[in-house]
């Protein structure tokens, strides 16, 4: 998050909300009363760990003042009902991505106002950075920016996997004209089983 704040020039954020991988919001289910999330892949309590374990590096941010109010993405009720008994500072967002219906559900509505709980809603791309165009922005290719070998030949770059570790997707907003200043996104990634050439 330092490196982030450095790039904008600032020493804060008014809003972090994270999403978190395993975790996305369905209305459909939502509303039958399901829980509300993909099938993933790991069990309930894991995720809800890693979620947690996640989590508490926001808390920290937004204790620290670096983040003045920390929220959620993609969660449904029950996995709220989950979670929020064991943060100690609890979300103020909670967004959510409506996809084509462009209408939540109105158990979740309920849930949120009881929780105190402001949900925003989206319809970014549910996977802002896959694997395979990772390679290709880094790559040599046409579109490229030949950081990175292509892979199995001998041109100049790092050698190696690119594996995305997070993206952020920030967003600048002038206060006074509700104007929206500056957007884009940072990202990180791992390299593995490479070397510079």
């Amino acid at each position: 998050m330092a490196a982030v704040l450095e790039e904008l020039g600032v020493d804060s954020v008014d809003l972090i909300i994270v999403s978190f991988p395993g975790i996305s919001f369905d209305a459909e289910s939502e509303e039958r009363g399901d829980c509300g999330s993909a099938s993933v892949s790991v069990s309930d309590t894991e995720l809800l760990d890693a979620t947690l374990e996640a989590w508490r590096e926001v808390e920290t941010l937004n204790s620290k003042g670096v983040a003045l109010q920390v929220g959620v993405a993609e969660f449904g009720r029950e996995q709220l009902q989950k979670f929020l008994p064991r943060t100690f500072r609890r979300p103020t967002v909670d967004q959510i991505n409506v996809g084509d219906c462009h209408v939540l559900p109105e158990s979740m509505m309920l849930f949120a106002k009881q929780e105190n709980l402001e949900l925003l809603t989206h319809n970014d791309c549910t996977n802002i950075l896959p694997e395979g165009a990772l390679r290709e922005l880094l790559g040599h290719d046409e579109k490229g920016a030949g950081v990175l070998a292509s892979s199995g030949s001998e041109s100049k770059g790092l050698k190696g996997d690119v594996t995305p570790q997070w993206v952020v997707k920030y967003t600048a907003v002038d206060r006074d004209r509700g104007v929206i200043e500056n957007k884009g996104y940072f990202a990180s990634a791992e390299l593995t089983d490479g070397a510079n050439a």
